[in-house]
């Protein structure tokens, strides 16, 4: 929890989603990367200007996802979307690269210097969107000592959306829970079953009993919900709420992002 308050400067966070637009080799791609790389500068200034916590770059345009293995052009051009993040805002900056390309993302935010990674896979098992999806924290956590990354933080998936636990639908979320902080996670991020769908209490409630590590909430974040799930998380990464007409195909409305922060602000008081 200490290193969670001295990177956001705040008990309470709100983590920005940029989705990047999609990326060379994947069937959307428009063939631009400095358009891409112009959307996330400007879509970075917006969330600073508003006054959110922190920024997370995602490639969520990139479907179909491949399951962890990505190519080499992925890891270059995030680098470059990383570094125009991190040089146009003094925020916090994370990266998730999907579909739990965790070492490449842990690659990506060492060059870049980014403050975090979103890492799904990483105790027991799943079965994802993209297919079987094992447990990934070993590997992970030695690629971070071997690289000399362990200032940067691993905020970890439990009991992922788009997923099936049937699998492990005998290890409760209080032990998955558990069994992330064991394995060196720096915070637990805990999702509805999809993007843009609300979290249950009781999986916070839960998670929380399990581990001493930051909760954060990873979907279906809203103005108009925030106050129920205040009190349950120490973390909110909010995205398809902070786009246009609340979709997270479309753009960063600022006016969405200035207005929920305006909201937060009364929550503090």
């Amino acid at each position: 929890m200490k290193e969670w308050k001295k990177l956001f400067k705040t008990p309470k966070a709100i983590i920005g989603m940029i989705h990047v637009q999609a990326l060379p080799g994947t069937p959307r791609y428009q063939g631009s990367i400095s358009k891409i790389i112009a959307q996330v500068k400007r879509e970075a200034i917006i969330y600073q200007d508003a006054g959110v916590h922190g920024i997370m770059l995602e490639n969520m345009h990139d479907v179909p996802y491949v399951n962890r293995q990505v190519g080499p052009e992925i890891t270059a051009v995030m680098t470059a979307v990383a570094l125009a993040a991190k040089a146009a805002t003094s925020l916090p900056v994370g990266i998730q690269i999907l579909a739990g390309a965790n070492h490449e993302a842990l690659a990506v935010a060492l060059a870049a210097g980014l403050d975090f990674i979103r890492a799904e896979g990483f105790v027991f098992a799943h079965i994802a969107d993209e297919g079987f999806m094992d447990g990934c924290a070993a590997q992970l956590m030695r690629y971070r000592k071997a690289i000399g990354a362990e200032h940067i933080l691993v905020f970890t998936d439990i009991k992922k959306k788009h997923s099936s636990h049937a699998i492990t639908g005998d290890v409760k979320i209080d032990a998955t829970a558990e069994a992330a902080e064991f394995f060196l996670s720096d915070g637990l991020i805990i999702t509805g079953p999809s993007t843009g769908n609300p979290v249950s209490i009781y999986d916070l409630q839960s998670a929380r009993s399990g581990s001493t590590l930051p909760v954060i909430i990873g979907s279906g974040i809203t103005e108009q919900n925030i106050h129920q799930y205040w009190k349950h998380a120490d973390g909110f990464i909010v995205g398809s709420h902070f786009k246009e007409e609340g979709n997270w195909q479309n753009p960063v409305a600022s006016r969405r992002v200035k207005s929920f922060m305006e909201t937060l602000r009364s929550l503090h008081g």
